[in-house]
């Protein structure tokens, strides 16, 4: 018998997961729901799912495993609509960048007997430079060689996270565990930062005098700057994950603050020298980033063998025959 994964929110995140899991469909049905028909249609159509449910709590009472890609701003309302729907045993994951506070939703809305698990998902390297949002950048290989940070629920079963983490197996990802709190100090510097700094760029820009000319010869620099604002799913989800990681935010706001403040004061002084350290430090210490994530060669301590065949063996059993699929 088959067992059921309901993907609620069907953009690049959720698509991209239904897209991974389609090789396994002999053994895995595939739901979809988007608050917009249309997306819910195309995501049908580009294979992503096996059928679309456009009632949202119908969708995942049969479901085995649901999870919610949706904006962080539409959280909240999707674990009280879906909470007293789930069957007994589901377990609910979410991707949201903000995971205490979508665990104390999770807790407050999801029924006892039901489990919650968060999760974190990054870019896998092939994709790592990739510009895009939305379905229309959905990949099938999108996670490949990604890691996720895995943030189980207080007194979730060691089993049901296992669920969690041999999903992940299936998108070509690895778990790296961690505690929500710890997450969110992490995404606040990875995650919304980025996007903050790309907002004040446009703020600083396009409502100055001269914009009217000077946007005609904004090129690459400008482009890949505010890419970060530019690709948002919704504006409305940066301010609400802002709000509810207010403290991690602000530590990150100072940091990047007082770094171009050291920049100014440089300039100021005519300090060419620590002006010149200061470009080369960070060229260097982006350079060596971008060369390990690109490799995805990690550490032992944080690499976990994919094993695909391992999903049939470890978690379910029928869910999934890899010799059998079709």
């Amino acid at each position: 018998m088959k067992k059921q994964i309901t993907i609620i929110g069907l953009g690049q995140i959720g698509a991209s997961v239904g897209l991974a899991l389609a090789p396994y469909k002999s053994s895995i049905k595939r739901v979809g729901h988007d608050k917009t028909p249309g997306t819910a249609r195309s995501a049908q159509a580009l294979g992503a799912v096996d059928e679309i449910n456009f009632n949202l709590p119908a969708s995942v009472r049969a479901a085995d495993i649901v999870l919610l890609a949706v904006p962080f701003s539409e959280l909240e309302e999707t674990f009280k609509f879906i909470g007293d729907d789930l069957k007994p045993g589901a377990v609910v994951l979410d991707t949201a960048p903000v995971k205490a506070k979508a665990a104390e939703w999770a807790e407050k809305y999801i029924s006892a007997g039901r489990s919650y698990v968060g999760l974190v998902p990054s870019i896998g390297p092939d994709h790592l430079l990739n510009v895009g949002a939305g379905q229309s950048a959905s990949k099938a290989d999108l996670f490949h060689q990604a890691l996720f940070l895995v943030c189980p629920a207080r007194n979730t079963a060691e089993a049901e996270v296992k669920r969690a983490t041999d999903l992940l197996e299936l998108l070509g990802a690895s778990p790296l565990f961690s505690d929500p709190f710890e997450a969110d100090g992490l995404m606040a510097a990875l995650h919304t930062l980025p996007q903050l700094l790309s907002l004040s760029l446009l703020n600083a820009t396009t409502n100055q005098p001269g914009w009217k000319e000077a946007r005609k010869m904004a090129g690459r620099p400008y482009g890949l700057a505010a890419a970060a604002a530019l690709y948002l799913d919704q504006a409305e989800a940066v301010t609400e994950s802002v709000r509810c990681n207010r403290v991690n935010v602000i530590r990150v706001l100072d940091n990047a603050i007082r770094s171009l403040a050291e920049l100014r004061a440089a300039l100021n002084e005519e300090d060419i020298k620590s002006a010149g350290k200061f470009v080369d430090d960070a060229y260097l210490g982006g350079m060596q980033w971008l060369k390990d994530r690109l490799s995805a060669d990690w550490d032992a301590e944080y690499k976990q063998p994919i094993e695909i065949s391992s999903f049939s063996e470890r978690l379910l059993g029928t869910w999934l025959r890899p010799g059998k699929q079709k």
